[in-house]
C-alpha cells in the first residue's frame, strides 16, 4: 500500500519518525499520502461540493466530447464486424479544466472561485512545508528547493490546479482514464475521490492502486525534484484507469518552478565527504524542458532530459 503519513507528527516528539517516513515515501515510492495535514475538513468538504456541482453543469458537454465520440466510433466498428478491437491510444476519458491565477475561472457554481482560492492558498503552504522537509532529508539548506524554483527569488514559482472528473466509462477495456506519465514539475498535491479509485503507480514493474483515504492529500514528486535530488527522489509513472461505474473526482495542484528557473542537481549532493558524485542530469531552463515535455509527456522519460541537454 502507498504510505500514509501523519503530517502533524513533524511538530512533536515523533518528528524523527515522520521525517524518516517522508524520506521513504520520496525514495522508495515517489507517492505518499498525508493525513492531519492542517487543511480544515470543513474546507475540504466545500471543495468536494463545488467541484462536483461544477462537473454536473458540464456533464452534458462531456457526452459530446472527443473521447466519447471516438469511443463510440470504435465500438460501432467492432459491432459491425470491422477492424479488430484496439484501444484508443491518444485520448483520455477525462473531463478537465485548469485553474491559473492569470486566467478566468468558472463562475458557476457561485461559491466555486472563493472556495478554490482558499483551498489553493492552503495547498501552497502545505507544498512549501513538504519541500522544506525534502530539503532537510536531503541535507540541503532550508528553502533550497523553493529558492531554486523561484530562480533565486527573481520569479514566482508556477502554481496551477487541474480539476478532473472521470465519468463512468461503458468500455474501460478500450480507453484510459488518464494515460501513464510522469509529472513534469515539482511537488504535486492531489485531493482525490474518497470512494472511487482508479489512480495507480508503477512500482517494480507492477501497477499498484493509490487507495482512497478520506480527506488525505496525496503527494508525488515530479521530474524537477528528481533532477534537483540527482535521482535520489524519482518521479514515478502513474495513470488513471477508466471504470464502468462511479464518477471519480480529482483535484491536482502543481507547485512547479518558474519557466525562467534554471534546474540542475544540487551541488551539495554531488560531493559525499571527499568523493565527487557525477551529475546524473543536465542543467537546463525549466521553460525549455516544458517545451520538450509538451511533445513527449506519454513517452519514456530519459529522452526528455537528453533532448533538453542537447538544446542548451
Amino acid at each position: 500500500m502507498i504510505p500514509v503519513i501523519d503530517f502533524s507528527k513533524l511538530d512533536g516528539e515523533q518528528r524523527a519518525d515522520a521525517l524518516a517516513q517522508i524520506a521513504n515515501g520520496c525514495e522508495e515510492w515517489g507517492f505518499f499520502q498525508l493525513v492531519n495535514h492542517g487543511i480544515a475538513e470543513e474546507l475540504l468538504e466545500r471543495v468536494k461540493k463545488v467541484c462536483s456541482e461544477g462537473y454536473r453543469l458540464r456533464e452534458e458537454s462531456f457526452r459530446a466530447s472527443n473521447p466519447v465520440r471516438l469511443l463510440n466510433e470504435l465500438v460501432d466498428r467492432e459491432t459491425e464486424g470491422g477492424v479488430g478491437k484496439r484501444r484508443l491510444g491518444d485520448v483520455d476519458w477525462e473531463d478537465v479544466f485548469v485553474l491559473q491565477d492569470d486566467k478566468p475561472w468558472p463562475s458557476n457554481p457561485p461559491e466555486f472561485e472563493e472556495t478554490l482560492k482558499e483551498f489553493r492558498d492552503e495547498l501552497k503552504k502545505l507544498a512549501e512545508k513538504v519541500m522544506e522537509v525534502m530539503d532537510e532529508n536531503l541535507g540541503l539548506e532550508k528553502g533550497f528547493i523553493r529558492k531554486a524554483f523561484s530562480a533565486n527569488g527573481e520569479h514566482q514559482p508556477f502554481f496551477g490546479t487541474k480539476v478532473s472528473h472521470y465519468p463512468p466509462c461503458p468500455r474501460p477495456d478500450l480507453v484510459d482514464g488518464l494515460r501513464a506519465h510522469t509529472d513534469a514539475g515539482g511537488v504535486i498535491l492531489l485531493f482525490q475521490d474518497d470512494e472511487v479509485g482508479g489512480l495507480q503507480i508503477l512500482k517494480d514493474g507492477q501497477w499498484i492502486d493509490v487507495q482512497p483515504v478520506k480527506n488525505s492529500i496525496v503527494i508525488n514528486t515530479g521530474d524537477q525534484i528528481e533532477v534537483l535530488s540527482n535521482g535520489r527522489y524519482k518521479s514515478v509513472w502513474h495513470r488513471v484507469i477508466a471504470t464502468p461505474d462511479g464518477n471519480r473526482r480529482s483535484i491536482a495542484s502543481f507547485y512547479n518552478p518558474s519557466l525562467k528557473a534554471t534546474i540542475a542537481p544540487a551541488t551539495k549532493l554531488l560531493s559525499v565527504q571527499s568523493d565527487k558524485v557525477p551529475a546524473s542530469y543536465p542543467k537546463f531552463v525549466f521553460g525549455d524542458y516544458m517545451d520538450v515535455y509538451a511533445k513527449q509527456k506519454f513517452l519514456p522519460k530519459q529522452p526528455r532530459f537528453e533532448a533538453v541537454a542537447a538544446a542548451m
